[in-house]
């Protein structure tokens, strides 16, 4: 007997539906104490055209550089959201800007968000990090630090518009300005 043969497929058409009730735009109440930030930006292909329905998913400490955890749950933080993109590939999320987090050997890290990345194509997701402009503290971090130097500025988010405190970091999947991924 032989049997019919399946063709591969990613993640299928049930993608936005099985994620839809993890979304979250707002990281934190506007009663957590720390600098509120807003960061936008979109996700790119390699000829700059906007990625819709790609998901971004943000992992971050408190402004004390404390993760939440299960069994000490802060009241309007979670250190945790997923946030679509647009028909354009824009996405927009709220939260407060992370505090400088351990690291590996004791060093200390500089504020940042760990972004994971879904996308109809890909198999497997994908994993970066997302700093902020003109912090001191991105000079001495030592995952930053692994980075070539000529490619850290796709993992640095820059002040936009009149207020400090909005950034935009725009995702790159390929080209020039390809944005750095880690393995996982």
């Amino acid at each position: 007997m032989t049997l019919p043969v399946t063709g591969s497929q990613t993640v299928g058409p049930f993608f936005r539906i099985g994620m839809a009730p993890l979304l979250c735009e707002e990281l934190a109440s506007a009663d957590v104490l720390g600098e509120r930030v807003t960061i936008h930006g979109r996700v790119l292909d390699g000829d700059g055209k906007g990625i819709p329905d790609a998901i971004i998913e943000i992992w971050q400490a408190d402004a004390e550089g404390e993760y939440a955890r299960v069994d000490q749950a802060r009241e309007g933080f979670t250190g945790f959201g997923r946030v679509p993109t647009n028909d354009k590939g824009e996405f927009r999320f709220v939260t407060v800007k992370p505090g400088a987090v351990e690291g590996p050997g004791g060093s200390t890290q500089a504020p940042h968000l760990v972004v994971i990345l879904f996308m109809r194509g890909l198999l497997r997701h994908l994993l970066t990090r997302m700093y902020f402009a003109d912090d001191a503290a991105n000079e001495g971090d030592a995952i930053l630090r692994l980075v070539p130097a000529e490619r850290r500025h796709t993992l640095i988010a820059k002040r936009h518009g009149t207020s400090a405190a909005t950034f935009e970091w725009n995702i790159h999947m390929q080209g020039e300005s390809e944005t750095v991924f880690f393995d996982v």
